[in-house]
């Protein structure tokens, strides 16, 4: 090789021109929304999925808090959320534990369930979740058996 290959060669190793990055940034940009917009349509499932999974295991939580205290432990369900709430017998009112909201669902519920040490409930419930998305239905049953229903 002569002296004027090799520079010739090194001349042309000097990177990327500006019209090269300014495609790869474009690129880029446009899988970015592709993928943005397509993560977006898939929101409001797994939103409605993770109530549904919540309201489920909170249900199941009060049974066993009340089972496990020995006291009544009840859901008190609004339009956004759901509070746990446990009975004090000493001054016979309900004491709210915790509150959660559940962004991106409404739900309606019947009843708010009361659950007793023995394992039972009483006001049985029947509970819709709903958003854009779709809609399940949460039953309780008298023995404090839960099932979930897409509708």
């Amino acid at each position: 090789m002569g002296k004027g290959q090799l520079s010739s060669v090194k001349k042309s190793e000097g990177g990327f021109s500006l019209m090269e990055t300014v495609i790869a940034l474009l690129v880029v940009a446009l899988i970015a929304v592709v993928a943005s917009t397509s993560f977006l349509s898939y929101a409001p499932k797994y939103r409605l999925l993770s109530a549904v999974r919540k309201v489920h295991s909170r249900l199941n939580y009060a049974r066993y808090k009340a089972i496990f205290e020995g006291k009544k432990v009840r859901l008190k369900f609004e339009s956004n959320g759901y509070t746990v709430e446990k009975y004090d017998e000493d001054r016979k009112e309900w004491k709210r534990e915790t509150r959660s909201i559940l962004e991106g669902v409404t739900i309606q519920a019947n009843n708010n369930p009361v659950f007793h040490p023995q394992g039972t409930v009483s006001n049985l419930a029947s509970i819709i979740i709903s958003n854009s998305w779709g809609k399940y239905r949460v039953t309780l049953a008298i023995s404090g058996r839960i099932k979930v229903t897409q509708l």
